[in-house]
């Protein structure tokens, strides 16, 4: 299993984050802003980015061995997330959340 206990902890942390900053920036920002924040492509990374955190802490919650795997796709979205947030009014909370996240879940890959 990559990464020791404190690791996890710590990635599962970043990883609720990352889902608390996603799902509520897209439903509670995204959606009042318009324009860009809802472009089609980049609204649904958000919610993708959400759910794949939520998934990557629930895999580290209950202990499996795959983990490392869900960690490994939960980093690559979580960058993609950042850099579509990137440069949009009011997204930088949301942006640098993923960028923790895909450094923690880079380490557990």
């Amino acid at each position: 299993m990559p990464g020791d206990d404190k690791d996890i902890e710590a990635c599962t942390s970043r990883c609720l984050d990352c889902y608390r900053s996603c799902l509520q920036t897209a439903s509670q920002h995204c959606l009042e802003a318009g324009g860009a924040h809802v472009e089609p492509g980049h609204f649904r990374l958000m919610l993708a980015c959400a759910e794949i955190c939520r998934t990557a802490a629930h895999t580290m919650l209950v202990g499996i061995e795959q983990h490392g795997r869900i960690c490994a796709a939960c980093a690559e979205i979580c960058r993609a997330c950042a850099e579509s947030c990137a440069g949009l009014d009011g997204m930088s909370e949301c942006e640098e959340a993923c960028k923790r996240c895909a450094q923690a879940c880079e380490r557990m890959a």
